[in-house]
């Protein structure tokens, strides 16, 4: 230890940078934090995660939206003016008391860590440099150096990226006032969580997206195409496989003209509305860091590459995708800085697994191989395991069940009558291999496939399991009975010479 300021060098605040820190700490390992900006939190909590979903909650109240079937056969009014500020307060609100509660987890006295803030680069295996506001350069030396400096924004040149109406997922949070209309390009997790608050809001809204189906790839089929129905009905205009130029086709594909964006397509389409947010893709925040000039190898899009033959996505050079060291044996990534899955939770997970493996905490060794999805559209999206698509092209045997919330008194207490609940089993076993939610509360009831899962779990789990009533986990009971007669079919059949 005398060689070094610290046995733990953080360089970067967010889920993972926070929870890796703590870990380490916790144990008894000295550990600092370095972030660049003021607060800790990063994109989770101060530009990504938790703003937009607490948007979203506030889109749902302010709107009425969520509550517009209460209405039914009440005179109910719902505020018609919603103003940029009573959207923003409560977003505001939480997000300094998660700041909050992340400078009280890193000052508590059973972790005692130290906090610094200012740019870092890495310039040897155990130094990192810190470039201060002040414009005073430290330097920090560390046994072990975890980087979780996560992720911000692409920004393609042929868009011309301004701060009154043509914004990225971080900007748009600064946003001076409510547009009337609206176009979102990309049709990712970000995209379409945006499009549902923005059209909840009542703002006139279009989503294009290069692909047939927003969510596309992220969804099981039925569900997808139930989200883009349900998007269609609630006035979302959809522009599916359709892109924008790239830069050498058109250096200026978004433009912002007297107040309006214009917006050219690949097709030769040109939309025009009054304020663009450009959602397709993330750059990883390693410029300037130093990692290539320690050999460690990052991809076009400055994320890190994990060790693998596919040179689109790894290197033999990369991190240990178990572990999370890099080729330098004292240099640890985890977070949205790696890439996918680039969830806040697994994020948190990772910069714990990779300080276990730093410091020889065999109790986590691991991730876990079942990890749940949340999509906080309008409705929730949620799944577990695999989709249907991925059973048929693995030529597993499967029976499905679904339910409905309007069969249940919950689903007609809350006003969600559409949302559902699809499983599937594998034949003739029974066993659980996907849980698939979309309706209020999916991100929550999701939680019970994935126990299921975890533990191996069949159709009997739910089949005799008691749920509360009136609760919206009965629909777990009643799709499980669906799916039951399908499946008892199915082993009949098998069972015939």
């Amino acid at each position: 230890m005398s060689d070094y300021d610290y046995e733990l060098v953080v360089i970067g605040g967010g889920p993972a940078g926070e929870k890796g820190a703590a870990q380490a700490a916790y144990f008894g390992h000295k550990a600092i934090v370095i972030e660049a900006y003021r607060e800790l939190g990063g994109a989770c909590i101060n530009w990504g995660t938790l703003a937009s979903k607490t948007l979203r909650e506030s889109a749902l109240f302010l709107s009425g939206f969520r509550t517009r079937q209460l209405g039914e056969g009440l005179n109910v009014q719902f505020k018609a003016d919603i103003t940029l500020n009573s959207f923003m307060h409560r977003k505001n609100l939480v997000q300094r008391r998660e700041q909050e509660r992340a400078a009280r987890n890193l000052a508590a006295s059973w972790h005692n860590i130290a906090r610094m803030t200012g740019v870092a680069r890495i310039v040897d295996p155990n130094t990192v440099q810190v470039t201060c506001p002040d414009g005073s350069v430290k330097k920090v030396r560390g046994k072990i150096i975890l980087v979780a400096t996560g992720s911000t924004p692409a920004r393609p040149k042929n868009v011309q990226f301004n701060d009154d109406n043509i914004f990225d997922a971080t900007t748009v949070l600064e946003m001076k006032q409510l547009p009337k209309s609206m176009v979102v390009i990309g049709g990712g997790v970000i995209g379409s969580e945006y499009a549902c608050l923005f059209n909840a809001l009542g703002v006139k809204t279009t989503l294009v997206h290069p692909k047939p189906r927003a969510l596309d790839s992220l969804l099981d089929g039925e569900i997808g195409e139930e989200f883009m129905s349900r998007m269609r009905r609630d006035g979302i205009e959809l522009c599916m496989n359709e892109s924008l130029p790239d830069a050498t086709e058109d250096p200026a594909a978004i433009v912002s003209e007297n107040g309006q964006v214009n917006v050219k397509l690949k097709s030769g389409k040109v939309l025009t509305t009054d304020a663009v947010l450009y959602a397709l893709g993330r750059d990883g925040n390693t410029k300037d860091l130093g990692l290539k000039e320690l050999g460690i190898p990052i991809n076009q899009y400055g994320l890190l590459m994990k060790k693998g033959p596919d040179p689109k996505r790894e290197s033999p050079d990369g991190f240990d995708p178990i572990t999370y060291q890099t080729n330098i044996p004292s240099i640890y990534v985890a977070g949205d800085v790696i890439g996918a899955p680039a969830l806040a939770s697994t994020s948190m997970e990772q910069g714990r697994l990779a300080m276990c493996h730093a410091f020889g905490l065999h109790y986590k060794t691991k991730l876990a191989p079942i990890l749940p999805a949340g999509i906080f559209t309008i409705p929730e999206i949620s799944q577990v395991g695999k989709t249907e698509e991925e059973c048929k092209n693995a030529n597993i045997p499967y029976v499905v069940g679904t339910d409905k919330y309007a069969n249940h008194g919950r689903g007609q207490i809350i006003g969600d009558t559409e949302g559902m609940i699809k499983m599937i089993f594998e034949v003739p076993s029974g066993k659980l291999l996907g849980v698939h939610v979309i309706g209020e509360m999916a991100t929550e009831l999701v939680h019970i496939g994935l126990a299921c899962l975890s533990f191996g779990g069949d159709i009997d789990f739910f089949i005799h399991t008691v749920f509360n009533y009136p609760t919206l986990g009965d629909v777990y009971k009643y799709a499980a009975y669906n799916a039951l007669a399908k499946l008892n079919k199915a082993r009949e059949a098998g069972a015939k010479p």
